[in-house]
């Protein structure tokens, strides 16, 4: 059977995640587009041949299976619904409720392609409780390219990322702004830095403005390549941390919110020079941690969670899922994306889609 996908975005940071999993559907002959709801989306998949510019484009190709890599999808479009992730669980920081915003349960999803037993294990709490979806884990497409991981030469790259909420974020901290300028200027180490592309023009400006032989700033949601470049990476609450730790390299997090033992944490700009010369000479303890953290996070390094998502998506299609509970009426969530699209309608797909016979 020949399937029809779509990769459902919002924001630019979702393209690289939306890659690998386009690359896997054509691999098997099936057909893919994409489709974006906010304009830094919309922007971003303007290079692509098979962008959709519409709702009305999205509601005429009618696909089977919606790979959806934002929170929200349009309950009115008919297509399995999957949620493949927009980060890994960041543990920025839980709600009121102390459950973090990751696991927050929306009810637009069918089915959720979890990560590794982190979020797997709460998401099939969450699936018993509800009763709406299912929870299959597969591993994230967007980490794909990383494996196999290649041993490089050891150096004293600094990889800098950065969140985009002010109370959170390193880029917004002048103090560290001239302590990173005072290490490039002399040379001690070499920076490459990349920052949310959610930030504020006259945070990226100057950041930017830093460049010199040992600063280089990248414009650029792309970060596998800069990942397999640095030595160390230097963040506050990013998920690219969790990212850049399966090579088993260490990271420097600046006033993060919890105190993990798999990473060096600083709180003073001051502490940054000492904190990065330590991430450059790792202790074995920080290694085990680190290597402990990747098995609960994402255990896969075979480069083939796209492969699982996909085969995952087209099984559940032609599941029996009429033991799920219809979906709730949801009647705000719903309304927002319609007023986002500025398409108004009644129609709502409350059950997952099911093609219940599988023809070659």
């Amino acid at each position: 059977m020949k399937y029809k996908f779509l990769i459902y975005i919002s924001y630019s940071y979702a393209i690289p995640i939306g890659n690998p999993l386009e690359e896997e559907i054509n691999k098997r002959g099936y057909t893919v587009k994409w489709f974006a709801d906010e304009q830094d989306g919309k922007k971003a998949i303007q290079s692509k041949s098979n962008a959709l510019q519409t709702i009305q484009q999205v509601i005429s190709y009618n696909p089977d299976i919606i790979l959806t890599i934002t929170n929200m999808v349009p309950d009115f479009l008919k297509g399995l619904k999957a949620q493949v992730f927009h980060g890994f669980l960041a543990q920025k920081r839980p709600s009121k409720k102390h459950i973090f915003s990751e696991f927050r349960i929306r009810g637009f999803f069918d089915l959720y392609c979890t990560q590794g037993p982190s979020t797997t294990t709460i998401f099939k709490q969450l699936e018993k409780k509800h009763n709406t979806f299912k929870v299959i884990e597969t591993g994230w497409s967007k980490v794909d390219p990383l494996f196999p991981i290649t041993k490089k030469e050891a150096g004293k790259t600094i990889m800098i990322a950065s969140t985009f909420t002010e109370r959170l974020s390193l880029a917004f901290n002048d103090d560290v702004y001239q302590e990173i300028k005072r290490l490039s200027l002399d040379g001690t180490f070499n920076f490459i830095m990349v920052l949310h592309p959610k930030l504020p023009e006259h945070i990226v400006e100057k950041w930017q403005a830093l460049n010199n032989e040992n600063f280089v700033f990248h414009n650029t949601t792309d970060l596998v390549p800069l990942y397999k470049q640095a030595d160390i990476m230097f963040a506050d609450t990013t998920s690219a941390i969790q990212e850049f730790l399966l090579q088993e390299k260490p990271v420097v997090a600046f006033n993060h919110t919890f105190e993990h033992n798999y990473l060096i944490h600083t709180h003073q700009a001051s502490e940054l020079e000492s904190a990065f010369h330590v991430a450059l000479n790792p202790s074995k303890e920080l290694i085990k941690n680190i290597q402990f953290f990747i098995k609960d996070l994402h255990p896969y390094s075979d480069g083939k969670s796209s492969a699982r998502v996909i085969d995952a998506t087209i099984s559940f299609l032609h599941a029996d899922k009429r033991y799920l509970k219809r979906k709730p009426l949801n009647l705000i969530r719903k309304y927002k994306i319609r007023k986002l699209l500025n398409y108004f309608t009644f129609k709502s797909y409350n059950s997952p889609y099911t093609i219940p016979t599988q023809h070659d």
